[in-house]
């Protein structure tokens, strides 16, 4: 994705901003999701707080909405899954409705919107990578084979490793990012404590976490 936003798109207002809870309040859960990629080829995954509840095998607390990250260049054949509905492309407070290919080129988020609700039902992060290899896009060193991330519920539902959604979470460290941090440590492995550790360390040096791991 490029740095420079594209132009054109709605920039919300503070009361849209806030009204954007309303919006997402019906949008799917990650079995409905998973009901609806059914047999898809391209990797994908659940992703930020649902990936952890799917983690640790139970919901912990509520979610404003359901992500999944795809790699970018399969954006179309996962698009191809919701016809009757719209992907608007989101980031910095802006909104381009219906997002056209250059939106899409500059921006990772993607909220499929029914057009007869204005509700959003998934977002979904068209990640960068080289094949079937996935690049963080927090720092492009940092790859791994899909194969070796992608987790699966006992139900087949995928969802990012756990120390990756938790590298994501450091960057801001919200209350929400914080209690889900506190909830994941005492179920990750050795192995697990020991890859976000690293991580941790490449890309937030000095994070106040690496005193918990």
């Amino acid at each position: 994705m490029s740095e420079q936003l594209p132009s054109g798109g709605v920039e919300l207002s503070p009361e849209e901003i806030e009204a954007l809870d309303a919006r997402w309040a019906s949008c799917w859960t990650p079995a409905e999701v998973a009901q609806r990629l059914a047999g898809i080829g391209t990797p994908w995954f659940v992703t930020a707080g649902w990936a952890l509840d799917l983690f640790r095998g139970r919901q912990t607390r509520a979610h404003g909405d359901v992500e999944i990250g795809i790699p970018a260049a399969n954006f179309p054949e996962v698009r191809s899954r919701f016809p009757g509905y719209v992907f608007d492309a989101a980031g910095s407070g802006r909104i381009w409705e219906d997002a056209a290919p250059q939106v899409l080129a500059a921006v990772h988020q993607t909220w499929l919107r029914d057009p007869d609700t204005g509700n959003y039902l998934l977002d979904v992060f068209r990640e960068p990578h080289d094949g079937d290899t996935w690049i963080c896009r927090r720092d492009e060193r940092i790859r791994f084979p899909y194969r070796d991330i992608i987790h699966h519920t006992q139900d087949g539902i995928p969802y990012l490793a756990p120390e990756l959604v938790l590298l994501f979470k450091a960057k801001h460290v919200r209350p929400k990012d914080q209690a889900d941090f506190d909830a994941t440590i005492p179920h990750l492995t050795a192995a697990q404590r020991e890859s976000l550790a690293g991580l941790l360390t490449r890309v937030h040096p000095g994070h106040p976490w690496l005193a918990e791991l």
